[in-house]
């Protein structure tokens, strides 16, 4: 399906239901979702451009991603998805700028695309284009990521201070470290993904300021793309310290497994010793008494049997009420 959005006395209006046979002209947007052949025909009619497909947006190489065919500027990038779930994903997104006409193909619903749709839907500066609409689809997207590593960064400081918070606060509170090891794995592969889809943005940033020369934008909109320019910057870069962070706090965490782990090794071992000395009495002389008041005893048995039991089940709770086990 796709959404054609055409200029409004102040806003961007959304034609309902287009006829892809017979698009409007003076379409603005022509957001592609997982669009059809037939639907991919209506709109390189219209615009004169050839949309990509779904294998050609999943290329990697820079010369695939970013570049200029018959006067239009093709950009693809990748964009975050599902970022306030537990499965994050990213997703390829290509922008076509074709004459002032925007045109995006995308398989998947990026949440800066409604931000951007609604905001201007509401409000918008009058004879709006398609490269002002690729602008406020962009700064969307940066904003988006700030957005996320800055709940990251939040969630591994909770993290740190659940694996380094005073002894006295965790007395009697065993450490779920299998819970913490999968909070830091799922931190470190959001981390990742959005420092992929900041690669991507800052690389069509900057093959958008190599090719603004010759599409006459104005000084504002030059302005606000070496602005993006920066925050891109400034965003990869933090990007790459909380991933440093996650890393660090990774190895503590392995650290104070292994340290805890040494500690219920050293009290066996203690224990194991204390015991001995009894062992190798008992082993010794065994049972080789004449006078033993138990073998007389009509209980004697199943006192034997429920001691049995207990040393058995003592150890095991006692284990369980540590968190060893």
């Amino acid at each position: 399906m796709f959404s054609v959005y055409v200029p409004s006395e102040f806003s961007l209006k959304k034609v309902a239901s287009p006829d892809s046979a017979a698009l409007p002209e003076n379409a603005v947007w022509i957001d592609l979702v997982k669009p059809t052949a037939e639907e991919d025909h209506a709109v390189e009619k219209l615009a004169g451009i050839a949309v990509p497909t779904r294998e050609d947006m999943q290329e990697i190489e820079i010369s695939s991603r970013l570049y200029i065919e018959n006067s239009a500027r093709y950009m693809t990038a990748t964009l975050m998805c599902q970022s306030d779930t537990d499965m994050p994903r990213t997703t390829a997104v290509t922008f076509i700028l074709a004459g002032h006409r925007l045109v995006t193909v995308r398989y998947d619903a990026p949440k800066p695309f409604a931000l951007v749709e609604n905001k201007l839907a509401r409000a918008c500066s009058p004879g709006i284009t398609g490269e002002m609409v690729l602008i406020e689809l962009l700064d969307a997207v940066i904003d988006r990521c700030a957005d996320i590593l800055e709940r990251a960064g939040a969630d591994v400081d909770q993290v740190s201070h659940d694996i380094f918070e005073p002894e006295s606060e965790r007395h009697g509170h065993a450490k779920q470290y299998s819970q913490i090891l999968i909070a830091i794995g799922r931190q470190g592969n959001l981390t990742s993904k959005v420092r992929e889809s900041l690669v991507s943005i800052g690389r069509v940033v900057t093959f958008l300021s190599a090719v603004m020369e010759g599409m006459k934008w104005s000084k504002d909109m030059r302005e606000q793309l070496k602005t993006m320019q920066r925050d891109v910057a400034s965003l990869t870069d933090h990007a790459s310290y909380l991933s440093n962070k996650i890393t660090f706090v990774l190895d503590a965490m392995l650290g104070v497994v292994n340290l805890e782990q040494n500690n219920i090794i050293k009290l066996f071992s203690v224990m194991a010793v204390v015991l001995m000395p009894p062992t190798l009495i008992a082993s010794i002389y065994g049972m080789n008494f004449k006078i033993m008041p138990e073998l007389e005893w009509a209980h004697g048995y199943s006192y034997a049997l429920v001691l049995m039991v207990a040393a058995a089940v003592v150890p095991y709770l006692l284990f369980k009420w540590k968190k060893w086990l």
